[in-house]
């Protein structure tokens, strides 16, 4: 079986400092072959830098991807460039920089890596994230063992049809974006391993990573206010498929919750 670790969203310094402290003993006590993390919120909570990245990778992450905030970073256009394992939205405008996909090896095994950016309640500077994906599954094709597609979207609805579209053609399917991890981890009928969101990884005790009070203090007010990046209750959200290279199917697809002091838990699916 070939195992896939797929990290939600990285939030700040308790995001970045759990992944350090853990990845490498959750790939060995899970057997993992890859991981992969949503990197987009790395750098003080929206962003990355290249030498988050690199710090990130460092750690035992395979590969990283990022989703609305990828220019959040003053510079950062300039250093993607630079980063062999970071790919940015497929369906971004084509004189973006950065990778589209990315082709990650290990072990002999070779895991197709891209991400999409949905278009409901999102800014439409993005391509269609259907016919974007049929793309980049063409390109992967035959240069691949398998393929994880991750939607980082709003939408449930968008999140759920982008899955039963690649049901069969991509083996892992992942939401993100929410923070928040949902309860639908599951097997679509034609073997693709799909969750709806693999929520965060960093601090629960705040709104979406963020301090609490300065939020509710914004709904009240309305007026612009910063949003510090809160510090508590630092918990690791994920996703873990397990495929069967024999079958072409995921046989196996969780959500899986770390908290900072405790060692993995399984989720549904």
């Amino acid at each position: 079986m070939i195992r896939v670790l797929f990290v939600g969203d990285v939030v700040g310094k308790p995001g970045r400092d759990w992944l350090a402290a853990r990845a490498p003993g959750l790939r060995e006590s899970l057997g993992l072959h890859f991981i992969v993390a949503n990197a987009e919120n790395a750098a003080a909570g929206s962003g990355l830098t290249g030498a988050l990245a690199n710090s990130i990778l460092s750690c035992g992450v395979d590969g990283i991807t990022l989703g609305d905030h990828v220019w959040d970073q003053r510079g950062f256009e300039t250093e993607i460039v630079g980063l062999e394992r970071v790919c940015r939205p497929a369906n971004l405008p084509e004189i973006n920089p950065g990778r589209r996909f990315l082709v990650l090896e290990r072990d002999g095994l070779r895991l197709g890596v891209f991400t999409v950016l949905g278009r409901q309640f999102l800014p439409p500077r993005a391509d269609c994230p259907f016919r974007v994906a049929d793309r980049v599954l063409a390109e992967l094709e035959g240069r691949v063992d398998l393929v994880l597609a991750e939607i980082h979207a709003e939408a449930t609805s968008e999140k759920i049809a982008f899955g039963r579209y690649l049901d069969g053609r991509a083996a892992i399917v992942v939401g993100t974006h929410t923070h928040v991890p949902t309860a639908d981890a599951t097997v679509l009928p034609s073997g693709t391993g799909y969750i709806t969101d693999v929520g965060m990884t960093g601090p629960y005790d705040s709104v979406l990573g963020r301090e609490v009070k300065p939020v509710i203090e914004r709904f009240l007010h309305g007026m612009p206010t910063r949003f510090p990046v809160a510090d508590g209750d630092v918990r690791l959200s994920g996703a873990v498929a397990e495929f069967d290279p024999v079958s072409r199917r995921v046989v196996s697809m969780r959500l899986l919750t770390v908290a900072a002091n405790e060692g993995a838990a399984a989720g549904t699916g």
